[in-house]
């Protein structure tokens, strides 16, 4: 007994060292980001960054949207919001945690924290630049979106869920992207969600005659190998926790050439 009780106590210390809340000051103002260091060491290291819904946080985030517990091989970065931006129903006045919703809307705060971050962890870990990945929630799903437009570059993958780009990412730079909708959404409507996927569908130039069913998922090949999966639930507002697999598979396949 005394020998498991031991190892049992090895593994707690171990997960807990993985994790790690570094903080980040971006134009004077302090960040945190929550860190999950990969259990398998890999020559060159792979990145997901993951943003949470408005009000949310990197801790919650963390629990919910657990990228970590799937796959061991990733540096799994859990940011954090700041107060400032209007919600689309609630918290009309910004006083809770969120992201820019468009490039430059409020200095561009977000996007200069994910930069810092960035440089960060390249000087800090052997990073694989070609395989970088963002993951977002609702609000952190538009921002997302604004990742993309903005630093496409630095991005292999993006999978955006419960908020979509529409006219802003009209013209962004071919990358995969997966977009998850709930046909039941109350916050963020499935209608206008749709809308946003024949602007992703051109930007990766996706052959419809490609396009192939595999459950609630649509699947496009676009240029450049690019490839589009359109998720559509029987769901609501929620984070596909059930999906996260799958999303990490979808990584894994796509890498920045």
């Amino acid at each position: 007994m005394k020998k498991i009780l031991l190892l049992l106590s090895v593994f707690a210390f171990s997960f807990f060292f993985s994790q790690l809340t570094k903080t980040f000051t971006v134009g004077g103002i302090p960040r945190k980001a929550t860190l999950f260091e990969p259990s398998v060491k890999t020559a060159k290291t792979p990145v997901i960054f993951v943003f949470h819904g408005h009000g949310g946080n990197a801790q919650f985030a963390s629990k919910k949207i657990d990228f970590q517990n799937y796959d061991k091989e990733p540096l799994v970065v859990f940011m954090e919001g700041i107060p400032g931006t209007s919600g689309y129903v609630v918290d009309k006045k910004g006083l809770l945690n969120g992201w820019q919703m468009f490039p430059n809307d409020h200095g561009n705060r977000d996007v200069l924290f994910f930069d810092e971050v960035l440089r960060n962890l390249t000087e800090n870990y052997s990073i694989d630049t070609g395989r970088i990945y963002l993951a977002g929630h609702s609000n952190g799903a538009r921002f997302v979106n604004v990742l993309w437009v903005e630093r496409a570059d630095k991005i292999a993958a993006i999978c955006s869920v419960a908020a979509q780009g529409g006219r802003m990412i009209k013209g962004a730079k071919p990358l995969s992207v997966w977009m998850s909708m709930g046909k039941n959404d109350p916050l963020v409507p499935y209608r206008m969600q749709k809308q946003s996927i024949s602007i992703v569908a051109d930007n990766l130039k996706a052959d419809p005659k490609s396009a192939f069913t595999k459950g609630d998922k649509t699947i496009y090949i676009g240029t450049d190998e690019t490839e589009l999966v359109v998720e559509e639930r029987n769901a609501g507002h929620e984070f596909p926790h059930e999906s996260i697999p799958e999303i990490i598979e979808f990584f894994r396949r796509n890498s920045k050439k």
